[in-house]
């Protein structure tokens, strides 16, 4: 059999309207047609679907289970032109976000949670960056956005500004560290120093200051969560090094100080990294704006 989507059409508005003419039109074609495409369908399946001498028209057992065939089909196909509809006004889509910047869930949260009012059918979804190669990850369109201090030269790639930070150091305001104006890389000799468990590579107090100053720390200590690592700094259980618009953030107590890295200060600059063919989506677009905004707030806080 070759059964097409308006045999399944004619057989469901059929059963509804009870008899040809109504059905006919209903699906917008003369009678005559109508009766000549059951024909041909039954000729295809070489059963009656129609119990021809009821009134009103009612299918076979045979025009039944094509009617159940029809309910689960075409609902699907309707949700799928729908589907197609949204995607080309730009209404519906896929925001699969992957973050580089641990911190960033506290600052990304709010921005999403305003897409999500404005966006109801795009698909959102957030992957920590820092467990798989992000930017790889974007050109093969396993992620859409990537929240990254990195930018790359990648073609297809643009990376949009979001806002610049600066990394500071976070002390108890008895420690002895506390009393200087800003902290140098040979500071962090004899310290235990609280980070995200995340690649020495990923971290700032690493990449941009020990690293390059071939310093180490007396002791590395993983934490998750920046309140508790701020709870342990403020504990005099070690020192850190976190975003300053964080520390702002979260504001857990008032029991730690924070200072420069170096007397000159270290930025940085926070990106999103999107397929330059996606830059045009509406709402692509309103979530960058969205992040802006949120970035914003977060500089003048």
């Amino acid at each position: 059999m070759h059964i097409e989507f308006r045999h399944l059409r004619t057989i469901e508005a059929i059963h509804e309207a009870g008899g040809l003419a109504r059905a006919a039109e209903q699906l917008h074609i003369t009678q005559s047609a109508l009766s000549h495409q059951i024909k041909g369908l039954e000729d295809q399946a070489g059963v009656e679907l129609f119990v021809r001498r009821s009134k009103p028209l009612k299918l076979s057992p045979a025009g039944m289970r094509l009617l159940k065939l029809a309910r689960q089909v075409l609902p699907q196909i309707k949700a799928l032109q729908d589907e197609f509809t949204g995607l080309r006004a730009g209404s519906t889509g896929r925001m699969h976000i992957a973050i580089e910047c641990h911190a960033c869930f506290e600052w990304l949260f709010p921005v999403l949670e305003q897409f999500r009012k404005a966006w109801g059918e795009v698909d959102v979804d957030i992957r920590p960056g820092l467990a798989f190669d992000a930017l790889p990850a974007l050109l093969k369109e396993e992620v859409d956005l990537v929240v990254s201090s990195d930018p790359e030269d990648l073609p297809g790639v643009e990376f949009v500004e979001l806002f610049d930070y600066a990394p500071v150091f976070v002390a108890a305001s008895t420690h002895a560290l506390a009393q200087k104006p800003y902290v140098e890389a040979g500071d962090f000799r004899g310290e235990t120093l609280i980070t995200y468990p995340v690649e020495r590579s990923r971290l700032d107090v690493f990449s941009q200051l020990l690293i390059p100053a071939k310093v180490e720390p007396a002791a590395i200590r993983q934490v998750e969560l920046t309140a508790v690592i701020l709870l342990l700094v403020a504990s005099n259980r070690g020192v850190a090094v976190l975003p300053d618009w964080v520390v702002r953030e979260v504001k857990y107590s008032s029991d730690y100080v924070t200072r420069p890295l170096t007397a000159q200060g270290i930025t940085r600059r926070l990106y999103a990294a999107v397929r330059s063919d996606d830059l045009d989506k509406p709402f692509m677009q309103h979530l960058l704006d969205l992040a802006g905004e949120e970035a914003r707030k977060l500089q003048s806080a």
